[in-house]
């Protein structure tokens, strides 16, 4: 085939009319821009996706509370109670928040992750609401908070603990503590963002949640302590969560406690949340 044919042929393959250009490139009506609600889901579908491709990422909210329930329920059970099963009673609901608080920290790392990567670069590109991206990341860990409860649950069962507060109340329970997390979690972000690298956030991460989840009522009853730690305890908001969640798996409820963590909730939420978005909005 001659080169004078080979162009004419080209030519008739990639030869466009007018119309169709203007069909292709500006249709009547331009694509909505996607709601808040609707950019949050998809941002959170693709953390859920991450775990799917990544499973070892759910190492930290199987095999981790595990070994945290088995390992404090017969380190002190016979010492502290006279007997495991009876312990567990009062260590289990404790040790649930204390596992799902200390994983929250991942989210941080995530962010961090995302940022050094140049992810971040494509999302401020979109039209989107800017909140979104975060608010997505905190939507895939309510489900990694939800799967660690349900893990510590189930191992509890087994060892021995029967909750008076039945279904409605552990469900209660979970549902408050992935709540709380969930508004906790804003915390991390903010780190995540204004920290250079993982072991940073991770670190910082530590230096906080190891206070606040032992020195709290997670393990003993705070009136056995000194008076200066009572203190402490006694404006922990981890000892609150504990607290509540603890009632309501007894079948109770805790105003001061529920008041607590709904004021302490509300705060982490619109404090981190906003210097967060100001951390965002700047990079």
């Amino acid at each position: 085939m001659s080169t004078a044919t080979t162009t004419e042929t080209h030519e008739a393959v990639y030869t466009f009319s007018p119309e169709t250009l203007q069909a292709v490139l500006a249709p009547d009506e331009a694509p909505r821009r996607p709601s808040w609600l609707s950019a949050s889901i998809t941002f959170g579908w693709r953390a859920m996706l991450k775990i799917k491709h990544v499973p070892e990422q759910l190492f930290d909210v199987t095999a981790f509370p595990i070994m945290m329930t088995l390992m404090f329920t017969y380190l002190f059970g016979g010492a502290l109670a006279g007997s495991t099963t009876e312990y567990l009673q009062f260590l289990l609901p404790g040790i649930m928040v204390m596992s799902v608080v200390m994983i929250t920290m991942y989210t941080g790392i995530a962010v961090n992750t995302d940022i050094t990567k140049g992810v971040f670069d494509r999302f401020r590109t979109l039209p989107i609401w800017r909140p979104s991206t975060m608010v997505g990341y905190l939507l895939g860990d309510a489900f990694r908070y939800t799967v660690a409860s349900l893990v510590i649950l189930g191992i509890g069962l087994v060892l021995g603990f029967r909750p008076d507060g039945g279904v409605v109340g552990v469900a209660a329970g979970i549902g408050v503590l992935v709540a709380f997390s969930f508004a906790f979690s804003w915390i991390w972000t903010m780190f995540g963002l204004l920290l250079r690298s993982e072991k940073s956030v991770m670190g910082i991460s530590m230096m906080v949640l190891f206070p606040l989840t032992f020195l709290s009522n997670v393990f003993v009853d705070p009136s056995t302590m000194p008076g200066w730690l009572q203190a402490f305890v006694d404006v922990n908001p981890i000892s609150h969560l504990v607290g509540a969640v603890r009632a309501l798996m007894d079948g109770g409820w805790d105003t001061t406690d529920m008041t607590w963590v709904l004021v302490s909730g509300a705060l982490f939420t619109v404090v981190f949340g906003f210097l967060t978005m100001r951390l965002y909005n700047r990079r």
